[in-house]
């Protein structure tokens, strides 16, 4: 069960920093640079989803922290290569970022999910001594 809670959390911390990076993403094209904030009209709502995505990477980190209690580092580690795979997906995927699909892009993804499956898939031995308490 802690393997499966691990993933989860590891799992967990991809999903928050991917939403993160969404959320930054979106709000940049929104707010000026800091050099025109002095002169310059803040979009609330803008400046809320920043604060609302600064949250999410703490809410990831302190996943990360947990999943790695329950994960080998090796593998923890490739897990978080989803959240490239993710936002890439889901900027490309969705309008509102103006982002395109391009086939060397989406084969890179590939490459990178085909990874994270391979380093995965094989089993880990819970008795090895580099894994115990």
């Amino acid at each position: 069960m802690s393997r499966a809670r691990g993933f989860a959390l590891a799992l967990g911390s991809v999903g928050l920093v991917s939403v993160a990076q969404l959320g930054m993403r979106w709000s940049m094209t929104r707010l000026p640079l800091p050099h025109e904030w002095l002169n310059a009209q803040i979009d609330l709502a803008a400046l809320g989803v920043v604060f609302l995505a600064i949250c999410a990477y703490a809410l990831s980190m302190l996943c990360w922290l947990v999943a790695l209690k329950h994960l080998p580092l090796g593998r923890a580690y490739s897990l978080l290569s989803i959240s490239y795979a993710l936002v890439y997906l889901l900027a490309a995927g969705l309008p509102v970022f103006n982002e395109h699909f391009s086939l060397s892009k989406t084969l890179g993804v590939a490459f990178v999910i085909l990874g994270v499956l391979v380093i995965n898939s094989r089993r880990t031995c819970s008795t090895s001594p580099r894994n115990a308490p």
